[in-house]
């Protein structure tokens, strides 16, 4: 049999497979769902909650970001975002300020105590993702990273231009 051929096995295989056992987004929605429920354990052992966690990375090595922004980055609808700033920043973990180029538009930084939280979880969630990705090798960990960085390029937010646009 010459390459590029299916085998009669192969063609077995395929028929008797699920359709998620291949489907891409199914895949990477039960990886991140099972790798991020390791991690989040840890988060809420700290006491902050996920959406909680995903603001803290999210503006972790940032100097602010817009609410719409945010609520992208940490993967929640945007009046959710909003309730959540709001309780971060009476804890003192975000401030909300004006940005300079438009004052109707509102910046969320991290404070001090918030930085300082996020340098702790943030290494911790490094860890977490080097134990994950050891099994694979650094090369390969590498080419997964960057593959999936290259995915969520060129599929952008909804209403959000793609690079170039």
């Amino acid at each position: 049999m010459t390459e590029g051929t299916t085998t009669e096995n192969q063609l077995a295989e395929q028929a008797s497979a699920r359709f998620v056992d291949g489907y891409l987004a199914y895949l990477l929605a039960q990886a991140s769902s099972r790798i991020s429920r390791e991690f989040h354990r840890e988060v809420e052992a700290s006491g902050l909650s996920v959406t909680e966690w995903r603001v803290i990375a999210s503006l972790s090595g940032s100097e602010g970001e817009s609410i719409g922004t945010l609520a992208q980055l940490a993967l929640t609808k945007q009046p959710t975002l909003s309730k959540v700033v709001q309780r971060m920043e009476a804890e003192g973990l975000v401030e909300r300020t004006g940005a300079r180029r438009d004052r109707r538009q509102t910046v969320v930084r991290l404070t001090r105590k918030g930085r300082g939280l996020a340098d702790l979880l943030c290494a911790r969630a490094l860890r977490h993702q080097q134990a994950v990705l050891d099994p694979f090798g650094h090369e390969n960990a590498a080419l997964l990273i960057g593959m999936l960085k290259d995915v969520i390029a060129l599929h952008p937010p909804s209403g959000a231009p793609a690079d170039g646009d």
